[in-house]
């Protein structure tokens, strides 16, 4: 049986599991998420972080990878730090912004 490669709105779903430890809010909801990309080749998602200081970024990263390596059907998944253009605070979404008083 050959599984279908999941969608982006699956991956994005998959990645709300993914919390900032600091901020208590999952990366999608952060804009952190600058791209998803699925091909016969594999899943690419570029992640940023609020800041390239950010002391949790490899862990949120592997994090990603595993999240989404759950439902890649055998493909291989990339995460990609990106950090142009930088974050900003209206990259959130409403929800997040509501959580961090913004």
């Amino acid at each position: 049986m050959t599984r279908t490669a999941p969608t982006e709105d699956q991956v994005r779903d998959a990645l709300r599991s993914v919390v900032d430890p600091e901020a208590g809010v999952d990366v999608v909801d952060l804009g952190l998420i600058y791209g998803i990309a699925i091909s016969v080749a594999g899943i690419r998602i570029d992640m940023t972080m609020t800041s390239p200081a950010c002391p949790t970024a490899g862990l949120m990263r592997d994090e990603a990878q595993a999240a989404v390596e759950q439902i890649a059907a055998g493909l291989p998944v990339e995460v990609v730090a990106v950090w142009d253009p930088p974050w900003e605070p209206n990259l959130m979404s409403d929800d997040a912004k509501r959580k961090l008083g913004w």
